[in-house]
This record gives structure tokens, C-alpha cells and sequence, in this order.
């Protein structure tokens, strides 16, 4: 059985959290201990690719992240000790609104942790909607970010470009597009639904998806789609075509949740390709 309850579910809701806390305190010690030591330009070159104008009006950019080797960045949902990227765009000119398409991550285990992210280099697309189409869109980001390899650096700087009108596209940004997660459509997701139950440290998840399988150890992601919900790493089983994932969920200061199951977002994460589904029914 998958799903535990009682006092051994709460056991390790506790030890979910006791990691997570630790991992959180020993990832700030070391960027207190060499974040001002190590220069960033000695692991990172940051820019932004400008893009092209797409047929509807919205400009398509991307924000670029060239690493040393051996050293990387995280996704969304970084994982045990991962620090999510933060992207401010408020100092941008003539933008309504910025739409990341994140590419498909990497999944990491060092030292018994398992982390989310990217090595090497991310291109990570950016469509942005203009307050006025006809008028020329500046974009500037004021970006935080963690970046690893032996040790943790955190990382700060602005990005900017000017957009043009040109509808030239860029195959770096139409390549990182097309590496991002198929759809519950595209990977033949016959169907999903998801149980909520309380637990005594919070809530728990069961997810039930019947698709094949995106190859080897599969990791599934759940975000909830609510600010500051600490979400487990997934207890993950597969049957032939059933996949399924159990989380436990608990609220900011151990505050009651309140979910909406369409705003909830589900990634599998395989050997061969990564899946995200958007929203998740009751059984």
C-alpha cells in the first residue's frame, strides 16, 4: 500500500519537514559562508534573447543562463533544497503581462536529495503580452536565482533588451518551446483524478493517472498553485498504464488549506519525455 495513515503518516510528514527545514538552514549557511567570496561571472553569463513579434501581437523573448560546467540552476518546483528563480519584469516598458514556457528539467539525487533543474545552459522563453501592440516593448528583469555544483551561490542581476518588430524567429527559442512538457492530450492521458483527505499534519494527495509511461524511475511534481504550501516529493508507484503519486501538503504556519483542484498542476517527469497536466477531478 502506497497510502499510509494515522501516526505513520504524521511520522513522515514530520521527517518531510525535518529535511526540508535542515536542508533550507544548511543551503543558507553555505550561501552565507561563499556567496561573496566566488565572483558570478566566474559560473554564470546571464542575457536576454529578443525574439520575434508573433502573429496575434505578443512578442516572444527569452531569458539565457550560460553555467560553468558542473554547475546548475532550478525549475519552478526546485525539488528538496532548491531555490526557485524569481523574475521581477516590473521595470519593463510598454509590458501588460509575462508568460514563462518552461522547457523540461532534469532531475538530480546528490547525497540522498532530489533536486529539479538545469545544467549547462537554459533558454527559457518568455511571451509577453504589450500593453499597446503598436508601441515598441522594453524588457527588463531584475532576477534571483541559486546556482550549485560542490557549493551554492546565490545570484542577482538585471537583464534587459529592446524587442523588435521583426518576425524573424530564433531557433534557439523555438527549440527551447518544443522542450517543454506534452500536454495530457499529447501523451495519450486516458484520465486523472485526485483524492484530498486531511491528515493530522495537513492534507494529503492521492494522485491516479492512467498514461503511458515517459520511461525509467518516473518523478512526479505537484504544485497547488497557493503561495507558501510545503509540498512533499512524491511517493510514486506504477501498475502497467496506472501511474500514482501521494504528497502531503501542509499550509503556511500550518494554516487550513483551501484547494482548487484547477489550479492544481501535475508533472511526470521520465527518462524519455515529461508531462504536465492542469487541473486534477475528483475521483
Amino acid at each position: 500500500m502506497i497510502v499510509q495513515h494515522g501516526q505513520d503518516r504524521l511520522w513522515k510528514v514530520m521527517m518531510y519537514k525535518s529535511r526540508s527545514f535542515l536542508s533550507a538552514i544548511g543551503l543558507l549557511a553555505c550561501f552565507a559562508m561563499v556567496g561573496p567570496a566566488l565572483a558570478q561571472s566566474e559560473v554564470l553569463q546571464a542575457s536576454l534573447r529578443k525574439g520575434w513579434k508573433l502573429p496575434n501581437g505578443n512578442q516572444m523573448a527569452a531569458f539565457q543562463l550560460q553555467l560553468q560546467d558542473g554547475w546548475k540552476t532550478y525549475w519552478r518546483a526546485p525539488g528538496d533544497n532548491g531555490i526557485p528563480p524569481s523574475f521581477d519584469w516590473s521595470g519593463s516598458r510598454n509590458v501588460k503581462s509575462v508568460e514563462i514556457h518552461w522547457p523540461r528539467p532534469k532531475v538530480f539525487s546528490v547525497g540522498g536529495m532530489q533536486t529539479i533543474g538545469y545544467s549547462h545552459e537554459l533558454v527559457l522563453p518568455v511571451e509577453i503580452v504589450p500593453l499597446d501592440p503598436k508601441l515598441p516593448v522594453e524588457l527588463k528583469a531584475a532576477v534571483d536565482l541559486g546556482v550549485c555544483s560542490d557549493i551554492c551561490v546565490p545570484a542577482s542581476f538585471n537583464v534587459a533588451a529592446a524587442l523588435p518588430f521583426a518576425a524573424t524567429k530564433d531557433e534557439r527559442i523555438e527549440r527551447a518551446l518544443r522542450a517543454r512538457p506534452s500536454t495530457a492530450k499529447e501523451a495519450g492521458v486516458a484520465s486523472a483524478n485526485c483524492e484530498i483527505l486531511p491528515n493530522k499534519g495537513g492534507m494529503q494527495l492521492t494522485a491516479n493517472l492512467q498514461m503511458p509511461s515517459t520511461g525509467g524511475d518516473e518523478v512526479v511534481v505537484v504544485e497547488t498553485g497557493l503561495p507558501g504550501v510545503w509540498v512533499s516529493a512524491a511517493d510514486v508507484a506504477r501498475r502497467g498504464g496506472a501511474l500514482q503519486a501521494v504528497v502531503d501538503m501542509v499550509g503556511p504556519a500550518g494554516a487550513a488549506l483551501a484547494l482548487q483542484r484547477g489550479a492544481l498542476r501535475i508533472t511526470v517527469l521520465g527518462k524519455h519525455r515529461a508531462v504536465e497536466l492542469q487541473g486534477c477531478a475528483a475521483p
